[in-house]
């Protein structure tokens, strides 16, 4: 049965098996690791992935896709909202001993932010992540200080993962074509992070490119004062030019003014 793309969901249909090749090999993945895929679709990642697993775990919203899966005796079939997937628990599901959980997927662009904020709650249990995503929310996801695309998802990011961008992805190679490019990103956990209250970082950062215009005196500044802060920290810069390093000090000196 053909199956139409659902513009609900966010379908678009990996059909380049060129591209299909460079994250397989991107990937890299190894018998007997635990994975898990989001958004398998019409498998095109998903079959040789599997090939070189043994045993692959999926999430799946669309029924019928998810039904199409399920025919398959090495997937595990999870049809659920990503969203509201306990990660945690499922890497105790599906991971044998000290070994962590594999995540990758083409994710839906309609809700990629929120995908990996989600992901970062559980990114103590998780080895790598390789997700496909519009090349604009990869760029922001990388980006250095001092440059326009350098942002809150920037240094929440950079804060847990290492990433970089691994393979550019052009419209053609899905069906239907997105009208943006795509990116593959590799993200790997720190494994010494900054100990901070990931609430307080993710309010700091946010007041700070409220108004990325302004220099930080009028936005962070203020926001600072109100909460008693009395360290040195140089307000007379725009929120793009503070580092990632300064802004994990920073929560880290705020969680005990």
């Amino acid at each position: 049965m053909k199956h139409v793309p659902r513009k609900r969901f966010g379908q678009h249909f990996l059909i380049d098996r060129g591209i299909i090749d460079g994250i397989v090999r991107a990937i890299a993945p190894q018998a007997g690791q635990a994975m898990v895929e989001i958004g398998p679709g019409l498998a095109a990642l998903t079959q040789p992935l599997v090939e070189r697993l043994g045993h692959l775990t999926v999430i799946e919203l669309d029924r019928d896709l998810a039904r199409q899966l399920r025919q398959h005796s090495q997937l595990g079939v999870v049809e659920a909202d990503v969203l509201k997937v306990d990660f945690i628990q499922l890497a105790k599901d599906t991971c044998a001993g000290v070994q962590k959980l594999r995540v990758v997927g083409n994710l839906p662009y309609n809700i990629s932010t929120p995908i990996l904020f989600h992901l970062l709650g559980a990114v103590d249990v998780i080895e790598d992540q390789h997700f496909m995503l519009q090349k604009e929310v990869v760029d922001r996801m990388v980006a250095s200080p001092s440059t326009s695309d350098y942002g809150r998802l920037s240094v929440m990011l950079q804060w847990r993962y290492a990433m970089e961008n691994v393979l550019l992805v052009p419209p053609q190679s899905f069906s239907p074509p997105p009208r943006v490019n795509s990116a593959v990103v590799r993200m790997v956990p720190h494994a010494d992070p900054v100990a901070l209250d990931v609430r307080l970082l993710g309010e700091l950062v946010q007041v700070a490119f409220s108004q990325r215009r302004k220099l930080l005196r009028h936005t962070l500044g203020q926001w600072l004062a109100a909460r008693g802060f009395s360290s040195a920290f140089d307000v007379q810069r725009r929120a793009e030019e503070v580092p990632v390093a300064e802004y994990l000090a920073l929560a880290q000196q705020a969680a005990v003014a």
